[in-house]
C-alpha cells in the first residue's frame, strides 16, 4: 500500500499548513527559516509570527500588542523567551489531544502582521475584526498668515 506523502500526518499539521497559507496571504510577506525546527512568516524580513515545522509539536508565536494580556489567559500559553515577551509576543502550545484553534491564531497573525508590517502595507488591509488599520497620520493645517501678522514680520 503506498503512502500519500502530500497528506498531512496529524491534525496539528493541517493547521500549521492552514495558518501560514494564511499569513502569506498578506502584503510582502514572505517566510523565513532562521533556525532549524521553524518556517517562520515576516515582512520585509520583519518576523510576525513564529510557527513550528509539520511533524515537531505545533507552536505559534505572535506580537500582539492589543490582546497579549487577554491571550496570556489561556492555559497553554505564555510570554514568548528571549525578552520578546516584555514587547508583547506571546507563546501558545495547546495541548495535542484537543483541535488547534485555528479561528483564534488567525486573528493573532492578523494582529501581529499589523504591528510588524510597514504602514504602506498595512493601509491595503481591510478593517479588521479588532478594528480598522491605524489611520494614516495627518499633516497639521497649514497656518493661514493674516495681513495683520505678516505686516508685523516686516
Amino acid at each position: 500500500m503506498k503512502r500519500d506523502m502530500a497528506r498531512p500526518s496529524s491534525p496539528s499539521d493541517a493547521a500549521l499548513k492552514e495558518l501560514r497559507a494564511f499569513g502569506l496571504a498578506y502584503p510582502g510577506a514572505h517566510t523565513k527559516s532562521p533556525w532549524p525546527g521553524h518556517l517562520d512568516l515576516a515582512v520585509n524580513d520583519k518576523t510576525f509570527a513564529y510557527l513550528s515545522i509539520e511533524g515537531e509539536p505545533f507552536g505559534i508565536s505572535c506580537k500582539l500588542p492589543h490582546s497579549s494580556a487577554m491571550a496570556l489567559n489561556l492555559p497553554y500559553t505564555q510570554p514568548t523567551p528571549y525578552g520578546l515577551g516584555k514587547s508583547g509576543w506571546v507563546s501558545a502550545t495547546p495541548p495535542a489531544s484537543k483541535p488547534v484553534p485555528v479561528d483564534l491564531f488567525k486573528a493573532w497573525i492578523d494582529e501581529s502582521y499589523r504591528a510588524q508590517a510597514p504602514k504602506r502595507l498595512v493601509k491595503l488591509l481591510p478593517a479588521s475584526a479588532s478594528g480598522p488599520p491605524p489611520a494614516a497620520p495627518t499633516k497639521p493645517a497649514a497656518r493661514r498668515t493674516t495681513k495683520r501678522a505678516s505686516r508685523r514680520s516686516r
